[in-house]
């Protein structure tokens, strides 16, 4: 089922609206369908140290009914990143602290965008 997304784009102070197809909800990158070993060859991170991140609420992993961890694109970047942040010295409770600021300012921002948009749209309407 295909549907029709509406991407709200700034530009130059001025929204504009485009139409995009959109195969799925959820795109490519956050379906969760890469297994740890998977992950472990592109990460070239240990199973013991995912599953800590994991442990450390860092990364949420599905399970599958036989209890199988399965990942996404956006895990395996995450995991990526979260590797370089240790490397560097930070722990992982400011890591995950970060996480949580930039999910919040992420949501925000969304929310914010979908008000501009709203109002953009009414007042074109006014009119």
């Amino acid at each position: 089922m295909v549907l029709t997304a509406f991407l709200v784009y700034i530009n130059k102070n001025t929204l504009q609206r485009e139409d995009a197809q959109v195969a799925t909800n959820e795109s490519y990158l956050e379906k969760k369908v890469i297994s740890i070993g998977t992950v472990c060859e592109l990460t070239g991170l240990s199973e013991r140290r995912i599953r800590y991140y994991e442990e450390r609420k860092l990364i949420f992993p599905e399970r599958t009914n036989r209890g199988i961890r399965k990942y996404s694109f956006t895990d395996v970047e995450r995991l990526m990143d979260i590797a370089n942040k240790r490397e560097e010295g930070i722990q992982t409770a400011e890591i995950r602290k970060e996480y949580i600021k930039e999910k919040k300012y992420n949501e925000r921002t969304m929310r914010e965008q979908v008000i501009r948009g709203q109002l953009n749209a009414y007042f074109r309407t006014r009119e």
